[in-house]
């Protein structure tokens, strides 16, 4: 059998007793990193007094996956197997969807503990007044995926909620400041360690919180749904604008998802 078993994303103490249990009777584990499951195992020895296994330790990813399900195939029917992400829910911006699937076209018994996870816990911090969200995970890191894909978020009718890692923030908060500077955003450092803060304003106000801060850390981006701001605005209306050729190119290509060269070129 297969379970899918939740870490903290931050403080220890948020394990719960069930996956004590779970972690107690673990034959396979099949972990994101099998150093941060080890790691994991001994801190919640040594401050819950919690039974270290004997049991197997395998990397499992978006890398090997499918190698390692032609491996562990049997295992997953005959032995008591855990799926452990590095922290949070697995599946959620995390590998593991592999194995559901193959354990639902296999007939394969498995089960999903539920835990913590950092974008439901930021979102519920954030105040945001809507019940309804999306969640997008990480953006690409660039071209015209990553044009695209922050064009779908700033046209959103809903908040969404993004991961972002501490050397692209800037680059994020920079685009937001440029696409969509009065619209108001959440920002989540973090969560529940020691060093946990919350950010909440426009974007040109956080940058310059943020500006003498050296940004470390794993945060919870979530951004406002669609008002009143440029990401709004048609083509039409972008063209109209009194602004220079290049910032309209630029304002275009994150609509359209075409290089700024050629919405350039297509102006001039």
């Amino acid at each position: 059998m297969l379970t899918l078993v939740p870490t903290p994303i931050g403080n220890p103490q948020d394990i719960t007793i069930r996956s004590i249990r779970a972690f107690e009777e673990c034959e396979l584990f099949l972990c994101e990193d099998t150093r941060n499951t080890k790691h994991l195992m001994a801190l919640l020895h040594e401050r819950f007094d919690m039974k270290i296994p004997e049991a197997t330790y395998l990397s499992f990813n978006e890398h090997n996956g499918d190698q390692r399900l032609q491996e562990i195939g049997d295992d997953l029917m005959y032995r008591n197997v855990l799926y452990v992400s590095d922290a949070g829910m697995p599946v959620i911006s995390d590998p593991g969807q592999i194995l559901v699937e193959y354990c639902q076209i296999n007939e394969i018994k498995y089960d999903v503990l539920p835990g913590a996870n950092a974008a439901l816990t930021a979102f519920v911090a954030s105040g945001f007044s809507s019940s309804q969200f999306l969640f997008y995970g990480f953006l690409a890191h660039k071209g015209k995926e990553r044009s695209n894909g922050l064009s779908k978020v700033l046209n959103s009718i809903y908040p969404v909620i993004l991961y972002e890692s501490p050397h692209r923030l800037e680059k994020l908060l920079g685009e937001l400041c440029e696409f969509a500077p009065n619209r108001e955003i959440f920002l989540a450092k973090e969560l529940t360690k020691k060093y946990q803060r919350y950010y909440k304003g426009t974007p040109i106000d956080i940058s310059s919180q943020l500006k003498e801060t050296v940004i470390r850390g794993e945060w919870v981006v979530i951004i406002s749904e669609n008002g009143d701001d440029m990401a709004s605005l048609s083509l039409h209306d972008i063209i109209n604008l009194e602004l220079p050729p290049k910032s309209k190119a630029k304002l275009i290509a994150k609509i359209t998802g075409k290089t700024i060269k050629e919405c350039y070129d297509e102006l001039l």
